[in-house]
């Protein structure tokens, strides 16, 4: 059974973003062996003092099956375990463990450090891990590990990309695009296509944590990339997505309708599975001391799960309502014909302007009903 509609972006397949979010963010840690120049985070190479306990921890999974009527048919968000590094974590066996008896699927993205090991990769398909994300900032080990600034990364990297495909669990790579490393993309790609993953998701730089280091593609740039990657999809052995760049979904559905289909045949591409999803808008995010975000990308706290329940300050803050209202936005993005599809940024649009409502600075495109 599909949640009710009601305002805000509706998935094909019916789910309502108002009601729930189909993925959680939870930052078990903001422990890390890396030290890597983009980290939102921040992290450092130990916990920081208030991480949620496990006792913590756990109330939180019981929260978050008040998210769904799993008795009539309702469908549970999935947890994404990030940190930092998850593995740093020495409950983790057992939040995985609670999660999964409660219903909820979960996924990890661990670091890649010494901690990651072939034992490790297959413990993590063993115990039912559903997939795995790993991060490729370079076509070789100078470019990457000159990001991840620890060298033997991008080796360790490409090692347990082929451990996970050897045990059969999916595997999604990440790849951050700045203003430098935008060039090495169509390397990486043929790089990751002699390889096995499921999904290589784009991330467009924002602007926080230590990546206020680095520097954001302009527009102008930003569109023509993501005109490659539209045009990659077509051909590439894996999905190809974004994070960050939404206005992706507006030059897929605008190349459909420009090809004649109508837009009930737009909203059952398969692309249309990612419409609507944004900051806030079908994601939500939990930092390891239990701040409650639109997403990691989005800093901007709405309460703690310490005090709150994370389901209704999902549904009932204010700030998260309004970002899931596309008629509450501003500028270019208030006015595009593409918004409830797209929606851009929010988080970017907060970075630039301290408005989570506002246009996103990254997309380029004048909509037809703006002056």
């Amino acid at each position: 059974m599909a949640h009710p509609a009601g305002i805000g972006s509706v998935k094909p397949d019916g789910w309502a973003y108002q009601r729930s979010p189909m993925i959680v963010y939870w930052e078990l840690t903001n422990a890390c062996g890396l030290a890597c120049r983009h980290c939102r985070a921040t992290a450092m190479p130990d916990p920081a003092p208030g991480e949620l306990t496990t006792a913590e921890a756990i109330a939180l999974l019981d929260d978050i099956t008040g998210f769904a009527d799993q008795a009539a048919g309702e469908a549970l968000p999935h947890v994404v375990m990030t940190g930092g590094d998850p593995l740093r974590r020495a409950d983790l066996a057992e939040l995985i463990a609670a999660a999964q008896s409660r219903g909820i699927g979960v996924s990890l993205a661990p670091a890649v450090t010494p901690l990651l090991t072939r034992e490790r990769i297959r413990w993590m398909k063993d115990i039912g891990i559903q997939a795995i994300s790993l991060s490729l900032d370079g076509s070789d080990a100078a470019r990457h590990d000159g990001v991840r600034m620890v060298p033997g990364t991008f080796d360790a990297t490409l090692e347990a990309l082929d451990t996970a495909a050897e045990f059969g669990l999916p595997v999604q790579v990440n790849t951050l695009v700045t203003a430098t490393t935008a060039g090495d993309l169509p390397a990486i790609h043929e790089l990751l296509a002699r390889h096995t993953l499921q999904q290589w998701s784009l991330f467009f730089l924002i602007s926080i944590g230590r990546g206020t280091e680095l520097t954001e593609l302009a527009p102008g740039e930003a569109e023509r990339v993501l005109i490659w990657a539209q045009g990659l999809s077509r051909t590439s052995p894996f999905r190809v997505k974004t994070t960050e760049a939404m206005h992706y979904r507006r030059l897929g559905a605008a190349a459909l309708l420009r090809a004649g289909k109508s837009k009930e045949e737009v909203e059952a591409h398969p692309m249309a599975r990612a419409f609507g999803i944004r900051d806030g808008n079908g994601i939500v995010f939990v930092s390891n001391t239990g701040d409650v975000t639109p997403s990691g990308f989005l800093p901007l706290a709405v309460g703690n799960v310490r005090e709150s329940s994370l389901v209704s300050l999902y549904r009932d803050d204010p700030t998260m309502r309004s970002l899931r209202d596309p008629r509450m936005f501003k500028g270019r993005c208030g006015a595009c014909e593409y918004n409830d599809w797209c929606g851009g940024s929010r988080a970017r649009a907060y970075a630039w302007t301290g408005d989570v409502l506002e246009s996103d600075p990254l997309c380029p495109y004048q909509p037809k009903g703006a002056r």
